[in-house]
């Protein structure tokens, strides 16, 4: 839930089987009190301080080059096209999705009970 590098979970309440956590996206939710949690610091905390220097050592680590759908041809990406340097449409996958403030969650998803609070917008 807050596996990431510098993120982290707090513990604000236990009452009964579940504990309740206060996640980095601001959500409340619920969960077992029987689960395990590590508990410290990340190594290396300025490992995002570490600069690339150049393509050839992304592409050592199997990051291939990535256009921006902007740059291409409506055929290619639904933000593509325009006449001259145009901005482009809404952000959107490749598949046409939106990229940003798209509700992915499944409304009926069985785990909502254990959300107390959502995150704030």
């Amino acid at each position: 839930m807050a596996r990431s590098a510098g993120t982290y979970a707090q513990l604000t309440a236990r009452e009964g089987k579940h504990a309740i956590l206060r996640l980095p996206s601001g959500e409340t939710r619920m969960v077992l009190t029987a689960c395990r949690a590590t508990v410290g610091v990340v190594s290396n905390a300025d490992h995002n301080l570490e600069s690339d220097g150049k393509a050839g050592r992304q592409r050592w680590f199997g990051r291939r080059p990535h256009n921006r759908g902007v740059v291409m041809n409506p055929v290619d990406h639904p933000m593509g096209g325009g006449e001259g340097r145009a901005s482009g449409g809404h952000p959107r996958s490749r598949k046409g999705i939106p990229a940003k403030g798209y509700k992915t969650r499944n409304p009926k998803a069985t785990s909502n009970k254990f959300i107390i609070e959502r995150r704030k917008k």
